[in-house]
C-alpha cells in the first residue's frame, strides 16, 4: 500500500463539526496577490467571506499595478473590514512570487492559504480542508480539485464520500495536481515562491515540499472556480512555450539541489514535452475547426 494511490483519510465534515463561521475562525491567513485586478478582486473576497469557517485573517497585495487596483484594496477592505483584511502595496511590479512571499512574510497564522484575484473559492472549502488537517496534523500542505468555469458559476455539489488523498513524488514528475487556488499549507515550513520565476512557480515550491519527504495531501472535491478570463483578456500562464521552459529549468534546478534524481528529470522531461506535444495538436485542430468532408 503506497501513498501515490492510497486513500489514507476519509473526513465526514459538516459545518456543526467546525464550530460554525459564527463560533470560531480558522487559523489561517489567506494571500491574494493583486496585480491590475479592480474588477475581479470584489468577486475573490466575497467568496472568503462567504466560507462556513472563516479564516482569521486576509492579505491583499498589489503588485505594483500601477492603475485603481490599490484604491479597490482599499474599498474592499473598508466594506469587509480593515480589523480582518490587510492591504500591503508593493512599489513595483516583482511578479507572482514577491508578491505571495511578501504577505506570507507578514502573515499571523499557522496556516497561508493562497488565492488568485480572478478566481474564487466554494463556500465549504476551509471548512473541509481544515477538518482535514484536524484529522491528520502531519499533512504540511492539502489542496483540491479546481474547475474552468464561465465568472459566477456556482462551485458543485459535494459528492461523498470526501476523500483526503496523500499525494507522492510520482505524481508531480508528471503533473502538477496542486492548483494554487486551492492550496493550504503550513506557515513555517522552510520554503518559499522561488522569485527568479514568474511562471509555474507553483510548481517548484510544491516539488521542493514534496521531494523533501513533507506529507501532502489533496481532497478529491471541486472546491474552487478557475474563472473563464473576459474575451481577449491573458495571463502568465496562457504562454505554453514559456510555461515549458520554465519547468524544465525548475527541474534541472531541482536536479542541482539534490530533490530530483538523473533518471527522474529524464522521465519528467520526456513525459513533459509529450505532454506539450499533445497541448499544441489540440489547439491546432482546434483552431482548424471540425472536419467537414466535401460534397
Amino acid at each position: 500500500m503506497n501513498d501515490e494511490d492510497q486513500v489514507e483519510a476519509t473526513v465526514h465534515a459538516d459545518a456543526s463539526d467546525m464550530g460554525g463561521s459564527s463560533a470560531k475562525l480558522a487559523p489561517v491567513s489567506v494571500v491574494v496577490p493583486c496585480f491590475r485586478c479592480a474588477a475581479t478582486i470584489d468577486d475573490a473576497v466575497a467568496s472568503i467571506a462567504a466560507q462556513t469557517l472563516r479564516p482569521a485573517e486576509v492579505l491583499l497585495v498589489d503588485d505594483g499595478s500601477g492603475d485603481d487596483t490599490v484604491a479597490a484594496l482599499h474599498r474592499v477592505a473598508a466594506v469587509h473590514g480593515t480589523d480582518w483584511i490587510k492591504v500591503i502595496v508593493l512599489p513595483a511590479n516583482g511578479g507572482p512570487s514577491r508578491a505571495r512571499n511578501s504577505a506570507w512574510q507578514q502573515a499571523q497564522q499557522p496556516y497561508i492559504a493562497f488565492l488568485d484575484a480572478d478566481d474564487s473559492w466554494g463556500p465549504r472549502k476551509l471548512e473541509l480542508q481544515m477538518a482535514a488537517l484536524q484529522a491528520d496534523p502531519a499533512i504540511a500542505l492539502i489542496a483540491h480539485r479546481m474547475l474552468v468555469r464561465p465568472r459566477g458559476t456556482a462551485v458543485p455539489a459535494l459528492r461523498p464520500p470526501v476523500d483526503v488523498q496523500i499525494i507522492g513524488r510520482r505524481t508531480l514528475l508528471l503533473r502538477n495536481p496542486f492548483p494554487t487556488t486551492s492550496v493550504i499549507l503550513r506557515r513555517d515550513l522552510p520554503f518559499r515562491f522561488d522569485e527568479d520565476f514568474w511562471r509555474s512557480e507553483d510548481y517548484l515550491l510544491w516539488s521542493r515540499i514534496v521531494f523533501s519527504g513533507y506529507r501532502c495531501a489533496r481532497i478529491d472535491q471541486v472546491l474552487g472556480i478557475w474563472n473563464e478570463r473576459e474575451r481577449g483578456a491573458t495571463g502568465l500562464s496562457d504562454d505554453f512555450a514559456a510555461v515549458h521552459r520554465a519547468r524544465g529549468e525548475q527541474r534541472r534546478k531541482l536536479m542541482r539541489e539534490g530533490l530530483l534524481s538523473r533518471g527522474e528529470y529524464a522521465f519528467s522531461s520526456a513525459f513533459g514535452l509529450v505532454a506539450r506535444m499533445r497541448r499544441k495538436l489540440v489547439l491546432r485542430l482546434r483552431r482548424q475547426g471540425p472536419y467537414r468532408p466535401r460534397a
